[in-house]
């Protein structure tokens, strides 16, 4: 089937590169050193401290805050770190609290030992249990620990959005620091760092429709910072060491421009995946995780009684619609979802569990093609008889 012919609505996982992203990647693939003092090297360091503040608006930051890395895992780990530098004083942390849903960088714990992470328990719609996160804060500051909390805005499987604000008002409380992973809610929803009040906020380019391999860190304010992972050179303020990958940058800087714009379809997004979880509803039995959640608008994680995640997925497939089975980032396998489990799913109902993403490039009519798919693979897999999801 020829790539044109094909839905693609795993945005998710990936989303497609933005012409304007891929211009100036392709002008800009070779430029010269940003550490050179010469016209080539000015060039490119003009081009990364514009990408900067892109990145920076999208998000309502300072542009020197920004700090680029290689992609949002990286990202991640880098302030995931046992310290926290607070006005030019590195300051120790002891333990590391995260949500139950977090993405596996987060959920590896960074650089954190791994007894020094403690998981806050979500409710069954993906929302991080605050009486739960209170208690783990306090008991924490009765041993005298200081602690750094990390909650994404947004799940990336079921759309869930985290009450960042007021987590980050009670983390205050304690004294604690907060991370928070926005790569999926960045373009999506409205990002403002200084409204969530966390320290560290982190982002990937290809979320956004920019180019894969790249990703920052944006901290509130030049008085908090963190210890970088790669040392070695004075890029990037010297906090994250080795030579640009100017083009990607570069990419991402325009991809942030154009992601801010999608806001503006933010409500025909959400009607669009209400609308298409309606018109799926009789086609069988089937459970919408997250309904009564605030959701991503235009994320949508749903299963279909007694149908496989794999079978839907390898019919959807062959139907030239793609979607996933939930995390991207499982290395392609079709697998239990640690997101679901938490939220207290049934493995039954969670092995059934597909997840559908859209965004800039999506009509409403690949919905309505998903739809047409969808009904036909269900209505083959009955004339076979039941499925039992394995």
């Amino acid at each position: 089937m020829a790539a044109a012919e094909r839905t693609y609505l795993d945005y998710n996982a990936g989303v497609p590169l933005r012409p304007e992203a891929r211009a100036v990647l392709s002008a800009t693939l070779g430029v010269g050193n940003a550490s050179s003092v010469h016209a080539e090297g000015r060039r490119a360091g003009g081009l990364i401290e514009n990408a900067r503040s892109a990145v920076a608006a999208l998000v309502a930051a300072d542009a020197k805050q920004v700090t680029f890395t290689s992609g949002g895992s990286e990202a991640n780990c880098t302030v995931l770190f046992p310290t926290v530098v607070i006005g030019g004083q590195a300051k120790p942390v002891d333990r590391l609290l995260i949500g139950a849903t977090e993405h596996p960088s987060v959920r590896t714990g960074g650089r954190f030992d791994t007894d020094k992470v403690d998981e806050i328990p979500v409710d069954g719609e993906g929302r991080i249990e605050i009486e739960a996160l209170e208690a783990a804060l306090s008991f924490a500051a009765d041993r005298g620990e200081a602690v750094l909390v990390s909650v994404m805005l947004a799940n990336n499987e079921t759309g869930t959005i985290q009450p960042v604000a007021e987590i980050t008002q009670i983390a205050r409380g304690h004294g604690a620091w907060v991370h928070t992973d926005a790569a999926q809610a960045a373009g999506r929803i409205p990002v403002d760092i200084g409204t969530l009040g966390v320290d560290f906020l982190t982002l990937s380019a290809h979320k956004l429709g920019g180019p894969q391999g790249c990703g920052a860190i944006i901290r509130r304010s030049e008085d908090v910072s963190f210890k970088p992972l790669i040392t070695g050179g004075d890029q990037e303020y010297r906090l994250r060491a080795g030579t640009e990958n100017v083009a990607a940058i570069a990419g991402f800087g325009e991809a942030a421009k154009a992601a801010a714009g999608d806001l503006a379809m933010v409500d025909h997004w959400r009607r669009w995946r209400d609308r298409f979880a309606a018109s799926v509803a009789d086609i069988g039995e089937i459970t919408i995780f997250s309904g009564r959640a605030e959701r991503l608008p235009q994320t949508l994680c749903l299963a279909v009684d007694r149908v496989s995640a794999e079978t839907m997925l390898i019919g959807l497939d062959l139907e030239g619609v793609a979607v996933s089975s939930g995390s991207a980032c499982s290395s392609g396998k079709v697998g239990p979802s640690h997101v679901l489990a938490a939220m207290g799913v049934a493995p039954e109902r969670a092995r059934s569990t597909i997840r559908i993403s859209f965004g800039w490039d999506t009509d409403e009519k690949d919905l309505d093609k998903l739809e047409i798919a969808l009904r036909r693979i269900v209505e083959r897999i009955s004339a076979m008889g039941d499925e039992r999801a394995a």
